[in-house]
């Protein structure tokens, strides 16, 4: 075999071809398919024939053409250049590839993950005679005005600097030191690294989840919390806001480092996640929010099997800045259609299928996904996390579907989106009875010591009241609400303000978008106060008919809009106002 060739194609069906013979390839190992060299990875390997699942559309193809190996699997470039960028699921960069072959990619088109030819201002921190261990920081640039790109020793190297060069500005695969391994070797340090897709990076050991992601959603933060570290499933039918949800939650929660993984999804809906990003304000830095951003972007014409990589694209470099000491929160949009992709690879493997196609494997592909998030203590002795929110589409919004059913085993937090709510323009269109975070117990202590000593039974009480509601709607649907006697009719009552007042949330209003932790505690501390009085009153045999005439509950549900975020002292004046105004009606009874 000459120039390079291991084998030619033997068998064509879609994105999976078969080589025979081709015993120098590797499971996993990446190569390039044909003349056009399309990107593949080899997936199978039996006696007589190996099997490659091709990243890239096979129109065209035919036996006999060559593959050509890469010995070793497909990696990432990991290096400055990241933040800002805009990828496809094997991480070519879409501006850079737009530009050579127009607006539809062309088969076979790549260029270099990261720009090669542009130089970065650097700043060594490493001296002659320094030892280095993996992870240990050695360079750092400013990627961005809010990011800055710390370089690292790469995992499984370590050794002494014995050459250094100085302070100024380098292109990519530039040499700016030099370390000498224990076997007297001499090792080359540039401004990036390459990491194996599919193998998670080491880190020194993982951490208890301690701390919640802060998202200014109220129905997130204070019912349903996300741990930084922890992994959220966000199941629901076409419409019920899967994305505009993400959306907020990329603008919004106290991450470092944003990654939106678009895999599968339809190209406007993309089109229009990237137009958005690039105009939003972040309200942390007060610059575009693209600042401390990485796009991916795998649509749902795009080659299927590329779905599958774009996923282990994201979670590298999600692990990657985790090893700087960020946090990051990793939105993947929709893990239905990497489920989906595999269905079809496998089928056309002619695989075994188990329920309703996918392959046997998808528990424990959605297992190896989940296990990469975390809250983690580096090689280096920093701290860093990886947060991971994905959206599950189930098909007919059937909950009980292989993909969102598995999910559910490897995720602690559960945001189930409903359609019902969602056609009735209430956003976030998360259902109450359905979710639930397994997070709250952890996080319990964080809430009582940062946010206030009654948080956490404020929220209990709150979630009480909506469970109590529920219960209460099955017997007014049967019987009737006139027939319920006026504390259970104030539960409805309540649980109306709680429902409108504060779960409900405005996207498009400048003081309903994002709620501080604090605001929170003390809408919650109004709405429980207004409950716990009548509830007394009504005790007192005061009719609930009376109590409401005070407007007390319309004014609470309007609350959000009323009371600004930098000025929440106006809440405390509610609680003053409610207690005299009760007290006013107890004395005319």
């Amino acid at each position: 075999m000459s120039n390079g060739l291991i084998n030619t194609i033997y068998g064509i069906n879609g994105p999976v071809i078969t080589l025979k013979d081709a015993g120098e390839l590797g499971m996993l190992d990446m190569v390039y398919v044909g003349e056009k060299k399309l990107t593949g990875e080899v997936i199978r390997i039996d006696d007589d024939k190996t099997v490659i699942q091709v990243y890239e559309d096979t129109s065209g193809l035919k036996p006999g053409q060559p593959v050509y190996p890469t010995g070793g699997p497909m990696c990432a470039v990991l290096g400055p250049g990241i933040i800002r960028n805009i990828f496809d699921g094997i991480q070519n960069p879409l501006k850079i590839v737009a530009e050579l072959t127009g607006d539809f990619i062309a088969r076979g088109a790549n260029a270099p993950p990261l720009d090669e030819e542009k130089e970065w201002e650097t700043l060594i921190t490493a001296s002659l005679g320094d030892l280095l261990k993996e992870g240990d920081f050695y360079a750092e640039i400013p990627e961005t005005p809010v990011v800055t790109h710390r370089l690292m020793v790469p995992p499984g190297l370590s050794g002494e600097v014995i050459w250094s060069a100085s302070n100024g500005r380098y292109k990519l695969n530039d040499s700016i030191l030099k370390i000498r391994d224990k076997d007297g070797r001499e090792h080359p340090l540039t401004l990036c690294q390459r990491w194996p897709i599919k193998t998670p990076r080491p880190a020194s050991k993982r951490l208890p989840l301690s701390r919640p992601l802060i998202t200014g959603q109220r129905i997130l933060d204070t019912l349903y919390p996300i741990a930084k570290g922890g992994a959220a499933a966000v199941p629901g039918g076409f419409g019920t806001g899967k994305t505009v949800t993400q959306h907020q939650l990329a603008k919004w929660c106290d991450a470092d480092i944003i990654i939106y993984v678009g895999c599968g999804e339809r190209g406007n809906e993309m089109t229009q996640a990237l137009a958005e990003f690039s105009q939003i304000t972040d309200p942390r830095t007060g610059r575009p929010l693209t600042d401390r951003t990485v796009l991916i972007a795998n649509t749902s014409n795009m080659p299927v099997a590329a779905r599958e990589a774009s996923i282990y694209t994201g979670i590298t470099i999600a692990e990657y800045y985790r090893d700087m000491g960020y946090h990051v929160a990793l939105m993947a949009d929709s893990t239905s259609r990497w489920a989906e992709a595999l269905r079809e690879i496998s089928g056309r493997l002619e695989e075994m299928p188990a329920e309703e196609g996918f392959p046997a494997y998808l528990p424990s592909r959605l297992s190896e996904f989940y296990e990469r998030v975390g809250s983690f203590k580096n090689l280096n002795g920093s701290e860093g996390s990886i947060t991971v929110i994905g959206a599950v589409s189930p098909q007919g919004a059937d909950f009980s579907e292989p993909v969102t059913q598995n999910t559910k085993r490897f995720t602690r937090c559960f945001w189930a989106l409903d359609k019902a709510l969602a056609y009735a323009r209430h956003y976030p269109a998360i259902n109450w009875t359905d979710s639930y975070s397994e997070y709250f117990g952890d996080l319990a202590d964080w809430y009582r010591k940062e946010v206030g000593n009654d948080f956490v039974h404020c929220r209990n009480e709150i979630h009480t009241l909506l469970v109590e509601e529920k219960r209460l709607m099955e017997i007014v649907k049967l019987i009737g609400a006139d027939v319920l006697p006026d504390d259970q009719k104030l539960i409805i009552e309540t649980a109306r303000v709680i429902r409108v007042g504060f779960l409900q949330q405005n996207a498009t209003d400048p003081t309903d978008t994002y709620v501080p932790l604090i605001k929170q505690l003390k809408m919650m501390r109004c709405i429980l106060r207004l409950h716990n009085g009548s509830a007394e009153l009504i005790s007192n045999k005061v009719p609930l008919s009376k109590i409401t005439a005070l407007g007390l509950f319309d004014r609470l549900t309007s609350m959000k809009y009323d009371v600004p975020n930098d000025n929440q002292e106006i809440l405390d004046t509610y609680l003053t106002q409610i207690d005299k105004e009760l007290a006013a009606l107890k004395k005319t009874v």
